[in-house]
């Protein structure tokens, strides 16, 4: 399993732009998975923002399509989500996650194990 280091995020007025980022140690695979969730507060469930696979096929949820962006450098083994127009409800803790692709297809918010996890950044949005 390959090691996740993430970093970016902050605080940001509603509107604004943030971009996260997360570096690989290697690089995930030859067909993979890799993931952005978020926790918007400690008693609740992740929830999947995107997914993005080896070829760059992408699938947001549907609360943040249009306003981020999923998208990676091989080269670099690092995966990044590019946050526009901010809305408070998009504060939480980020996590990115490495994930084998099984059956062909990423799922959004769907990890099958076994999973490399980024240990978070958090992303606060105020009015």
């Amino acid at each position: 399993q390959v090691q996740l280091v993430q970093s970016g995020g902050g605080s940001v007025q509603s509107g604004g732009s943030l971009r996260l980022s997360c570096a690989a140690s290697a690089s995930p695979g030859s067909t993979y998975c890799m993931h952005w969730f978020r926790r918007t507060s400690p008693g609740k469930g992740r929830e999947g923002v995107a997914t993005i696979d080896e070829d760059g096929s992408a699938t947001y949820a549907d609360a943040v399509k249009g306003r981020f962006t999923v998208s990676q450098d091989n080269a670099k083994n690092t995966l990044y989500l590019q946050m526009n127009s901010l809305k408070p409800e998009d504060t939480a803790m980020y996590y990115c996650a490495a994930d084998p692709k099984w059956a062909g297809t990423c799922l959004l918010g769907v990890v099958q194990g076994p999973t490399s996890w980024g240990l978070g950044t958090q992303v606060t949005v105020s009015e």
